[in-house]
């Protein structure tokens, strides 16, 4: 971690109000708190949009687990993709439902093609990527 600068920046007080009620609702402990992971986001998504940058992804899915052979091949994704495949978990959501969660590594341009992959096989109702830093920045 780095030596901590002060710098001021300039802002138009309805946007500082507005900035404060958010960094409030989100429970910050200060205004720079709220900037730095302002711009962590903005650093992760850049990474994001290289493609190439090692990144670490959820990839959550619900899924009627009585449409035939759904798991199978849901499953057999999985495998297919072993190396970049971290964790998994399989959770019961009612009589007919499932949720799966992924835990994903490799390129964003990966996990990104791997998740397509996923939620587009036949029978998933509905699914959702999210992609971080493996390699966060620093605080």
């Amino acid at each position: 971690m780095g030596d901590t600068t002060r710098f001021g920046i300039s802002i138009d007080s309805d946007l500082l109000e507005s900035f404060d009620r958010l960094i409030g609702q989100k429970g910050y402990q200060n205004r720079s708190e709220a900037i730095r992971d302002l711009i962590r986001n903005a650093l992760v998504e850049e990474k994001t949009a290289s493609g190439q940058e090692e990144m670490v992804g959820t990839v959550t899915m619900v899924y009627n687990h009585h449409v035939h052979d759904l798991a199978d091949k849901l499953t057999e994704q999985q495998h297919q993709h072993h190396q970049q495949v971290v964790s998994a978990l399989h959770v019961h959501l009612d009589a007919h439902n499932c949720l799966e969660v992924l835990v994903l590594k490799g390129s964003s341009a990966e996990i990104n093609r791997i998740a397509n992959e996923l939620l587009g096989v036949k029978g998933v109702k509905h699914g959702r990527l999210f992609l971080t830093s493996a390699t966060p920045e620093s605080h």
